[in-house]
């Protein structure tokens, strides 16, 4: 046998390709290796692409281009597992990248994706697949899709995975997902709540922190908060916000507390467990400014809650608030003085505040340099002096009057509007009003009045309301032109502003002076206007409208052509003719003054127009003008007088220092007195100019003496009926006697009255001057001598000329007798003067009647 060889090996099948390294620089190939049947070069690309999109942006751009979306979801359902990891790896890198996104949301991407966050995936296909979901969360559409896809469940599951860069791409996922109201409902369902507070306990801040913004979206659910008491959710949190080490994440655990404190469940259960009183230290100890604010915001929206503001009363939280007023940073302060707003709402809390000097750091505060602190401090003292004078007291004594007044003219709309709610809380007791209207608070209303900001238009006029309640105050308003300001706020599209404004005008308009002014305005045109819709009008206006009309008995006659027994003429009234109000217009037939579209002149206007054929302006006017002889200013006369004596004065002292020489001293002092009565003189000219361009109603001595021979003569009649009897006949004497029935227009009354415009040249006629007078002149006297002897009387206007009186009399008025009730009577002051005609009577009808 020969010897035994071995035997070669059996040389490779002739159809199988060598093992072949393929090296590529261009990113194009390497995209086309993704459609390679083999799966080692699936892999290899994949990994390949996985690093070169993890560089920047710009290559995740290009991979785009280059179409390697469609082949990598192609790659993620493979059945190997090794090209699955590798391709999600990849997609996941590439879907941090918006564009991409944009892709991806037109595919079937997501439920391909939520797939691969089965358990059976290794934590790679986990950590990417989840950054993929969690970068497609941030799109609206694709929350929902995810959420139809079922993908919050795997998403809670994850939660507990060891890996913490699993963890953290799930906690963000679910963190945008709760964006949406579905998943907040979901997650309870899923019990996704207990995962999220066991990420609290996390080595990563990371992590903790998007637990802490999901809880925090999570608990604005009701629901969702009985779950976290239910798993001491709120003892983990108090614990949390107590570790020193959690600083940075401090403020998050604040915003979770901060829902679940609206509850007074959470609140109480907080209490019994000692984290409420942990929670005030905290706030006041801790040395970050940030996280003091946002305790004191968890605070506002508890105290929102009437239960929530009486446990934080027992707990004693209104030292907690006082202590962070004191806080060097703004947003602190601001934040603080929001919650005792809100705590000062419960009356124990509002006493406590100011028994524990609150009242100083918050009036501080009002000087501040930052508009939200001087907003949230004066709010905060409009809700502490409501319905509390100690407060409104301390308010006073800590000097916090002229910081408020100053704020009434703040640039920041939420101040102006605070303060002057402030204000008109003081203004209630009699002598803080007096003091902070000594301080000029009523010229200073004049700048929110003319705010754009409907709140603080509303509180401004409730202010005047409040201020604005006598002579001197009324005088300041009308000389500051706060009426126009406030008559200009009736014609506001806003209700409240309207309601308001009204009521100031109720309060303002009880003088004839400031009623006219209003008028003068429009503040009148305005007010029948809204009475004349049927959205507008309301209470306040109708009650502005009747006293706007009884503080100007002038535009009350001409508007409603009447004045009842309490409309008592006064000097100063004038009759320019009659007025109907139809929607925006005026109607005057017996005369011309009152046009179309016109508004209620005053008299002075009227005193500027020439002598027209018109019906005459009748005046009741007693009062002598003010001259310039009855003013302390010397008349020009009487300065010229004195400046003989003053150089008669000035040559004595010239003659006492004859024979010596007048020092500089004297020759200095000499000219000072000489400088000073110039100025004196030259002041005293100007005022005299001023008073003789000023235009005074004329004076009626014949009505002057009417008056004293009825008080004189006719007054001390027993009965009222004699007396309405007697001035009768006495005014039908005085202008022009009886005239018979039927020659009424044969009496000559024109002719006279066209005379005496002449003589005055003016269209305002005294109401003494006239000697022929027909029924609206006598009426008219009528009126005004009766209103001298107190005797009611109703002064009504008819048509074409015609006026009448009215009376309210007793059958029988023999003293001690009478019999009620009392009848109405017209006066016949034309055919038959004194004459009482019952109301209903024919004779009366026809007297009323052309």
């Amino acid at each position: 046998m020969g010897k035994k060889t071995k035997k070669d090996s059996e040389p490779p099948p002739k159809d199988t390709f060598d093992p072949l390294t393929v090296d590529s620089k261009q990113a194009a190939t390497v995209v086309l290796m993704l459609d390679s049947p083999e799966e080692e070069v699936q892999t290899k690309a994949c990994e390949a692409l996985y690093k070169f999109a993890e560089k920047c942006d710009d290559n995740k751009a290009l991979l785009l281009e280059l179409g390697v979306i469609q082949p990598l979801l192609k790659l993620i359902s493979a059945e190997d597992k090794i090209v699955r990891r590798n391709s999600t790896m990849a997609l996941g890198a590439m879907s941090v990248y918006s564009e991409v996104r944009k892709v991806l949301r037109k595919t079937e991407a997501i439920p391909q994706v939520i797939r691969l966050l089965a358990p059976e995936e290794d934590t790679l296909v986990h950590e990417f697949a989840s950054l993929c979901i969690a970068s497609m969360a941030n799109e609206f559409t694709s929350k929902v899709q995810i959420f139809e896809q079922d993908g919050v469940e795997p998403l809670i599951r994850l939660l507990a995975d060891p890996d913490p860069d699993v963890q953290k791409n799930s906690v963000e996922a679910l963190c945008l997902m709760l964006q949406d109201f579905q998943t907040k409902a979901a997650i309870r369902e899923l019990n996704g709540i207990q995962p999220l507070l066991d990420l609290l306990k996390s080595e990563y801040p990371v992590i903790q922190e998007q637990a802490l913004v999901s809880l925090a979206r999570c608990t604005e659910d009701t629901e969702n908060r009985e779950v976290l008491r239910e798993l001491g959710g709120l003892e983990k949190l108090v614990e949390f916000i107590g570790t020193p080490e959690f600083n940075d994440l401090h403020v998050h655990a604040l915003l979770v507390m901060s829902n679940c404190l609206e509850d007074t469940e959470s609140m109480e259960l907080i209490q019994s467990t000692g984290g409420l009183q942990k929670l005030l230290q905290f706030a006041t100890e801790s040395t970050l400014p940030e996280v003091q604010q946002n305790a004191a915001k968890a605070m506002t929206r508890a105290a929102k809650n009437s239960e929530n503001r009486k446990i934080f009363h027992e707990q004693e939280a209104e030292k907690t608030l006082i202590q962070l007023l004191e806080s060097d940073n703004a947003q602190v302060q601001a934040a603080a003085a929001q919650t005792i707003a809100v705590m000062s709402e419960y009356l124990l809390s509002k006493a406590a505040i100011g028994d524990q000097d609150g009242i100083g750091p918050l009036v501080k505060l009002l000087n501040s340099d930052n508009g939200d602190v001087r907003e949230a401090a004066t709010l905060a003292l409009a809700n502490l002096t409501t319905a509390s004078s100690n407060n409104c007291s301390d308010l006073v004594e800590q000097k916090g009057v002229e910081p408020l007044i100053s704020l009434l003219g703040d640039t920041k709309e939420g101040a102006q509007a605070n303060a002057a709610v402030v204000l008109t809380n003081m203004a209630s007791d009699e002598i803080m009003r007096n003091d902070i209207q000594s301080k000029g608070i009523v010229s200073a209303l004049t700048s929110p009045l003319l705010s754009k900001n409907v709140i603080v238009q509303s509180k401004a006029a409730l202010a005047i309301a409040a201020f604005v309640c006598d002579a001197d105050s009324r005088t300041e308003l009308r000389n500051s032109g706060g009426l126009a300001a406030l008559s200009k706020l009736l014609t506001s599209g806003n209700e409240e502003v309207r309601r308001s404004a009204s009521w100031a005008i109720v309060v303002c308009a009880t003088d004839t002076p400031t009623a006219m002014e209003i008028c003068k305005q429009g503040g009148l045109e305005t007010l029948q206007d809204i009475e004349q819709s049927s959205t507008r009008k309301n209470q306040f206006s109708q009650a502005a409208l009747d006293r706007l009309l009884d503080s100007n008995l002038s535009a009350k006659y001409a508007l409603t052509g009447k004045l009842g027994p309490m409309d008592i003429i006064q000097d100063g009234f004038y009759d320019p003719g009659q007025a109907k109000y139809y929607g925006a217009q005026y109607e005057d037939p017996d005369g011309e003054w009152l046009k179309p579209g016109g508004k209620f002149l005053t008299l002075e206007e009227y005193s500027k127009t020439k002598p027209e054929p018109k019906r005459p302006i009748l005046l009741v006017n007693t009062k002598v003008p003010e001259s310039v002889a009855s003013s302390p200013v010397p008349l020009a006369s009487e300065t010229d007088t004195a400046k003989p004596e003053s150089k008669t004065s000035v040559k004595s002292s010239k003659s006492n220092i004859r024979g010596r020489k007048e020092t500089k001293k004297e020759r200095e002092e000499r000219e000072e007195r000489e400088r000073q009565e110039a100025e004196k003189l030259a002041e005293m000219q100007k005022v005299q100019a001023e008073q003789s361009s000023t235009w005074h109603p004329p004076a009626d001595p014949a009505l002057e003496t009417y008056i004293t021979e009825v008080v004189t003569n006719i007054g001390p009649l027993p009965t009222t009926r004699e007396q309405v009897s007697a001035v009768a006949q006495f005014v039908g004497e005085k202008m022009g006697g009886p005239i018979e029935r039927g020659q009424l227009t044969n009496f000559s009354y024109e002719l006279p009255i066209s005379q005496i415009k002449h003589d005055l040249d003016s269209n305002i006629i005294p109401i003494g001057k006239i000697v022929t007078g027909i029924h609206y002149h006598r009426a008219l006297l009528f009126k005004v001598l009766c209103d001298h002897i107190a005797v009611g009387v109703s002064l009504v206007r008819g048509e074409y000329g015609r006026a009448w009186n009215e009376v309210m009399l007793t059958e029988d008025e023999a003293p001690g007798a009478p019999k009620f009730p009392p009848k109405e009577y017209i006066v016949d002051l034309i055919h038959e003067p004194g004459r009482l005609m019952r109301s209903d009577s024919a004779d009366a009808v026809n007297y009323q009647r052309l």
